[in-house]
């Protein structure tokens, strides 16, 4: 039998999602990162029970993924939301936006 990867089998199949969703009732763009994004965004639409007020919470209405990137590392889907966040990312999001 082969040795599993350093960090073990489980360290190396989980993956990490950068995403931007918009809710078009209220015109806004959301943009985070999660390591499951289905449940994440089952909270963002209140599927599901959400702990904290949030930003999508305060804005209601439905919410849907316009983009998403994969990263195995969690420090570079942050870095990419970061860059997402900034004006040039933004203007890039907005660009997805369903008509």
């Amino acid at each position: 039998m082969v040795d599993p990867p350093a960090g073990g089998l489980l360290s190396s199949m989980i993956q990490y999602f950068t995403y931007a969703i918009y809710n078009k009732i209220r015109h806004k763009i959301y943009i985070g990162h999660t390591v499951d994004l289905e449940t994440r965004i089952m909270r963002h639409n209140k599927l599901l029970p959400n702990k904290k007020k949030s930003f999508t919470n305060k804005n209601s209405g439905e919410w849907q993924v316009i983009y998403t990137e994969i990263f195995e590392k969690r420090i570079d889907a942050m870095r990419r939301e970061k860059e997402l966040k900034s004006f040039r990312g933004r203007e890039f999001i907005k660009h997805l936006i369903p008509a």
